[in-house]
């Protein structure tokens, strides 16, 4: 008979299994997107900023960058059922990319600070460092002056992102909350 698995083996399996259900979440909601330009308006910063209440910071990023591997591939998990190399090294690239900082920065700041106005700022400044990979990227590709691509990749998404930031502070603490009570988490 084989030995069963130790509590520290069953905590690792659980966690690779939560992180890979958080991809897939990010795989299945990121491609719904609104169009409204070059950079269209999609529900992917909202999955990330719940990852992070509900993963932590390691976890969260584990499970973004498997989301990004399976985009990187070609699957159309990417804004607009978008996919591949060329996604990724396109105008909007960057963003993509950007995230990776963002959910560092903020993740970080959420593990280890309690008071929610500091989570609140985390999330904005992890906001902040995508939108500076992303812009940076954007101005390089399209040869695009900063005025103008600010105007066109930051300006119009601030509303929607203060807004997510907002519905990923009032739900993660909660469904967390709720998990944890479920058994779910600890």
């Amino acid at each position: 008979m084989a030995p069963s698995p130790s509590s520290r083996q069953k905590g690792r399996i659980y966690n690779l299994v939560r992180a890979a259900v958080f991809a897939a979440v990010t795989c299945i909601l990121a491609p719904f997107s609104i169009p409204i330009g070059p950079i269209p308006i999609s529900l992917t910063t909202l999955v990330l900023y719940l990852s992070l209440y509900l993963l932590g910071w390691k976890l969260a990023t584990a499970s973004l960058v498997t989301y990004l591997a399976i985009g990187l591939v070609g699957v159309p998990v990417f804004s607009g059922f978008s996919g591949g190399a060329a996604k990724l090294l396109g105008p909007t690239g960057g963003y993509l990319v950007g995230f990776l900082p963002m959910v560092l920065l903020a993740g970080w700041i959420i593990d280890h600070v309690s008071s929610r106005w500091i989570q609140c700022l985390g999330l904005i400044l992890g906001t902040a460092l995508c939108y500076a990979c992303g812009t940076a990227w954007f101005c390089y590709e399209t040869k695009s002056a900063l005025t103008a691509a600010l105007g066109t990749c930051v300006y119009p998404f601030l509303p929607f992102d203060l807004i997510k930031i907002a519905a990923a502070m009032l739900l993660g603490p909660l469904l967390r909350k709720r998990l944890v009570q479920a058994g779910l988490m600890q």
